[in-house]
């Protein structure tokens, strides 16, 4: 167990710690932050958007003046990883949006990265350089070349100390492979493959071979009107490089095992909760649309995000899930006016802390939710720049529904739902929270530190 993870809801109270971005007037849509991932110790933190860009942050180290305030996270490197293309074969414009971003395990001095948007996936080098080479034989201080018969002596190139120079450098592209827009890649443990996923099919990549990857999944019916579901997220298991889960569109998982065939068509276990008859709807279909998929750090279980729910499986149970939550079932009576708005769509992340023991996931009105999976507490809190005081503690929040409403409260009918969470991360060790809200990066931490 992770100190300070224990009784989460009991014992933390969360503070603002950090906010990065511009106040919300003149936002412009490239603006609007699409991932959040923090590298495997929680030093960087890198976002997304849906400009193309990433823009990494790194964790300065703890001044010894002020030992109460942590470490913040500072602006460390900024990228164009992607640009705008057209697909003349379909004629079809090809978004710069950062779909996802994964961070390699750090091997040596430099920092390695998978971005991807809905078609390529490029692997970028970021690194440090501080010194330059000087005193060439052959060419001069700008670097032009030197006329060989003016050289009479011999010198010895040495490095100089320079400005220190953050580089990003892209060291892989791995483009068509797919036909529809990537939703996920995810880097298997044995650090040599990973795979992307797009609505229908599922690749394995590996990081030294560009033009060429296995079909590992592929759901495409011969005919396309026969089709009935669509591929949702997938992730590769923590610790087992053979195993991975995706998830569709129809609310179930399913676990696929590449040792039993080249092409997982079959899955080696199948994840799906029975519906209730009496709460059949309209809507049951687009609600029960799985939206995200994640491994627990254990491995042990399957944490899935629907459109109201967070749901966790155990991996040896299939028939139902082990815990169920509730992320905002107030807006059950809603569906039909968010149905009309296309927030019914949206695709919500879910993330677990270092422990396992607590999950997050995002709502509306910029809020998100916490579940402690011990204490089976939850509490709403919010991203917002009223309550944006360093080390300011988040109040909880509540909504009411229908009735008297308490002073602080807030009714369902006044939730504004252009604002919305939708991707989180949570530092890998630490109670270190960041919420992506529009085109603001919320950096929250326990007051415990």
């Amino acid at each position: 167990m992770i100190p300070g993870f224990e009784n989460l809801m009991q014992d933390v109270l969360w503070c603002f710690s950090q906010v990065k971005g511009t106040i919300d007037i003149g936002v412009t849509e490239a603006d609007i932050i699409s991932t959040v991932e923090f590298n495997h110790t929680g030093e960087l933190l890198a976002t997304g958007d849906k400009g193309g860009r990433v823009v990494i942050f790194q964790r300065e180290q703890e001044s010894k003046n002020q030992p109460h305030r942590r470490g913040e996270y500072n602006v460390y490197s900024t990228f164009q990883s992607h640009e705008p293309e057209f697909d003349y074969l379909k004629s079809l414009e090809i978004e710069e949006k950062i779909n996802k971003i994964r961070w390699l395990p750090q091997q040596n001095a430099a920092y390695f990265l998978l971005s991807t948007n809905d078609k390529t996936v490029k692997l970028w080098k970021v690194s440090e350089r501080d010194k330059r080479p000087e005193g060439y034989n052959l060419k001069d201080e700008d670097g032009r070349l030197r006329d060989p018969s003016t050289i009479t002596t011999l010198r010895v190139p040495v490095l100089k100390p320079m400005d220190l120079m953050v580089e990003a450098t892209p060291r892989r592209v791995f483009a068509n492979a797919h036909t529809y827009h990537i939703n996920s890649i995810s880097v298997n443990s044995d650090y040599e493959t990973y795979m992307s996923a797009d609505d229908l099919r599922i690749n394995l990549w590996n990081f030294e071979i560009t033009n060429q990857s296995f079909n590992i999944v592929d759901i495409k019916p011969a005919n396309m009107e026969e089709l009935t579901e669509v591929i949702t997220a997938a992730e590769f298991h923590p610790h087992h490089c053979n195993t991975f889960v995706y998830s569709s569109s129809k609310g179930t998982i399913r676990l696929c095992d590449m040792r039993a065939s080249a092409l997982c068509d079959r899955h080696s276990k199948f994840f799906e909760e029975p519906e209730d008859p009496s709460n059949r709807s309209f809507f049951s279909e687009i609600i029960s649309s799985i939206s995200d998929v994640k491994f627990s750090h254990s491995g042990r279980y399957i944490m899935t995000r629907d459109y109201l729910t967070v749901k966790v499986w155990d991996l040896n149970m299939e028939n139902r899930p082990i815990e169920t939550y509730q992320v905002h079932d107030y807006l059950r009576s809603k569906l039909c006016s968010l149905y009309e708005n296309d927030c019914i769509f949206d695709k919500f992340e879910c993330v677990w802390n270092g422990s396992d023991s607590v999950i997050m996931t995002g709502s509306y009105n910029n809020f998100f939710r916490m579940f402690d999976r011990n204490t089976k507490r939850d509490v709403t809190l919010e991203a917002s720049r009223e309550n944006s005081k360093p080390r300011a503690i988040l109040k909880p929040r509540k909504v009411c529904v229908g009735g008297k409403r308490r002073k602080d409260e807030i009714s369902v009918d006044s939730l504004d739902f252009s604002k919305k969470i939708l991707h989180t991360a949570w530092h890998p060790s630490e109670n270190i929270i960041a919420v992506a809200a529009t085109n603001n990066l919320y950096i929250f931490q326990d007051k415990v530190n």
